[in-house]
């Protein structure tokens, strides 16, 4: 297939959360099939989506452009006004300055500039530019929304500091058309102001959904968003069917007056040359206690241990011993296991219930050896190498287990003791799972929730079913799809089903960092105030991020009230 003649820089996937309806995988796949070289990533307000985005471009021979469509307070980031609306700008990364940028400003949104959205203002963009292509978005964004209100000289006064921010070949006024009056007013007066000021343009199409029949489905996931139904006439809405993944002949047949703006799109993407490495393990720094070396520190350590474990040492503890050292040592893992001895032993010294030891972690001589667990592995039989492999070398995954009533006191020493700015807990994705995505769907489209959770009920309870299975091995089921009303609802559910709703707290993870979290990974807010950093747990282990596993266990709740009565 020829080269596509133009890339889309502007699309939600399902982690524009309950706005985006495009699958990850189904967006790489399209952009492929439609002969584009590249496809952009610009979710709202986060990249959550961007590694597994752009290893879904890798398998299909294109390439990633991350980024990310901004809200940009009109005053400053510290503004609580609630008349203010946020304008939108989308910023791609050309290079690693560029993403580190990017995911400064992102962290700084929610930690700084949280109201409603997460904002950023001027004064971060101009600080935190290099690197970055900016767009000027949809009619959302703060010059099309001047131009739209007769506000020409505030139009072209944002678009000269932008450029003037961005630099030469840095920053595009888009144009969109999905048949709204806004954008057909807008379009004529931002290609009056490029000219004026010199700026270029460039065509995008702010997709939401692959094809245009999702358009339906998309109405009731905004409406699920809003708490809506589709039948109400104020709900939230798009006010067209064309926020689609459309091919490069329909956008160069939309914008044949404007040739060059089709034409940059390839421009653009061919600036952008960020790529996510994976190529090493980020090891948090440990400083001793005595400042000595750390190798000869965790040896010391196991080896004083080993003599409080053992009334004798004998050649095969010696060995086994000898060997899980070199391994650690050669690996750089030291700071690791440092790191889990230190949140356990504070743990016990706050009388703290602890675990003996889960998983893979009760294998090591060492981590039993300094405290860690309290599981003897050559005892029971447990090998080291499912811990740690010399043939496949990954970081220790440490499963430490404390009384689920006392988990946040863990937690926050772990936050005190290594620094709020280098500590982080992980995200996670409540997703639209068979049985949820029947009851958002219906709720959505007005059935009497009767019927819903009849229909919902009659989905079996069984880990990954789906809503096909579903169908396939309950008559019921199968029978409803028949009827134009419920029928409906399992077309629409199906569309939507295992994406993303809303995000959560991992039950267990924390990283740990020498430097600041944001120097290596983008964090956002959650509801409840919880920093977590914006890449799920399979995500982190991708890119050589270790976790910390902080579990809190009921039974060591109900045991440590027992000994207590």
């Amino acid at each position: 297939m020829a080269q596509s003649s133009f890339v889309h820089l502007h699309n939600h996937t399902e982690y524009s959360l309950l706005d985006g309806a495009c699958r990850i995988d189904d967006l790489a796949k399209t952009a492929k099939e439609m002969g584009m070289p590249a496809i952009a990533i610009t979710d709202h307000g986060n990249v959550f989506g961007a590694i597994e985005f752009s290893e879904s471009a890798k398998k299909q021979g294109i390439k990633a452009i991350i980024g990310c469509e901004m809200y940009v307070s009109p005053s400053d980031r510290f503004s609580r006004d609630q008349q203010e609306k946020p304008y939108h700008l989308v910023l791609l990364a050309k290079n690693d300055v560029g993403y580190h940028n990017l995911i400064e400003l992102i962290s700084l949104a929610y930690i700084e500039g949280f109201y409603y959205k997460a904002r950023i203002d001027k004064e971060l963009i101009s600080k935190y530019h290099e690197g970055l292509i900016a767009l000027s978005a949809c009619v959302q964004g703060e010059i099309p929304v001047n131009l739209l209100n007769e506000q020409k000289k505030q139009a072209y006064n944002c678009a000269s500091e932008l450029k003037d921010i961005f630099g030469d070949g840095n920053f595009y006024l888009e144009l969109q058309y999905h048949n709204l009056d806004s954008e057909k007013k807008a379009v004529p007066l931002l290609v009056k102001l490029a000219k004026d000021l010199n700026i270029p343009l460039v065509a995008t199409n702010d997709c939401h959904y692959i094809a245009k029949e999702h358009s339906e489905a998309h109405e009731v996931m905004l409406a699920i968003q809003t708490g809506k139904t589709i039948n109400e006439s104020n709900r939230f809405k798009f006010g067209s069917d064309e926020f689609y993944f459309r091919s490069a002949d329909e956008m160069d047949s939309l914008f044949s007056e404007y040739p060059d703006a089709i034409k940059n799109s390839l421009e653009i993407a061919e600036k952008c040359e960020f790529k996510f490495s994976a190529d090493k393990v980020l090891i948090p720094e440990y400083k001793t206690p005595d400042s000595s070396d750390i190798n000869d520190y965790i040896e010391r350590l196991s080896r004083e241990g080993l003599l409080q474990r053992y009334n004798k040492i004998t050649p095969e503890i010696e060995e086994r011993l000898r060997y899980e050292l070199d391994l650690i040592k050669s690996t750089g893992f030291a700071p690791f296991f440092l790191f889990a001895r230190d949140i356990v032993f504070f743990a016990k010294s706050k009388s703290i219930r602890v675990g003996p030891g889960r998983g893979s972690a009760a294998g090591s001589l060492v981590a039993y050896s300094i405290g860690i667990t309290n599981v003897d592995p050559l005892k029971h039989g447990l090998v080291f190498e499912r811990f740690l492999n010399p043939e496949r070398v990954s970081p220790p995954d440490f499963d430490l287990d404390f009384d689920a009533n006392r988990r946040g006191e863990v937690v926050q020493y772990i936050i005190e003791k290594f620094g709020a700015e280098k500590v982080a807990q992980i995200i996670t994705f409540n997703r639209m799972t068979a049985r949820a995505v029947i009851r958002d769907v219906g709720r959505a489209l007005g059935m009497p929730l009767a019927d819903v959770n009849m229909i919902a009920k009659l989905i079996p309870s069984e880990l990954g079913i789906t809503l096909d299975k579903a169908i396939e091995t309950v008559p019921e089921l199968q029978a409803m799809t028949n009827d134009p009303e419920k029928g409906k609802l399992f077309r629409i559910a199906k569309t939507l089903e295992g994406m993303a709703r809303n995000p959560s707290v991992h039950a267990a993870g924390v990283v740990v960092f020498s430097d600041k979290v944001t120097n290596h990974l983008p964090i956002f807010r959650t509801s409840n105030d919880e920093i977590v950093v914006q890449y799920d747990k399979m995500i982190l282990e991708k890119i050589g991020v270790n976790k910390f596993d902080i579990l809190g266990l009921d039974a060591l709740t109900m045991i440590d009230y027992a000994l207590k009565m």
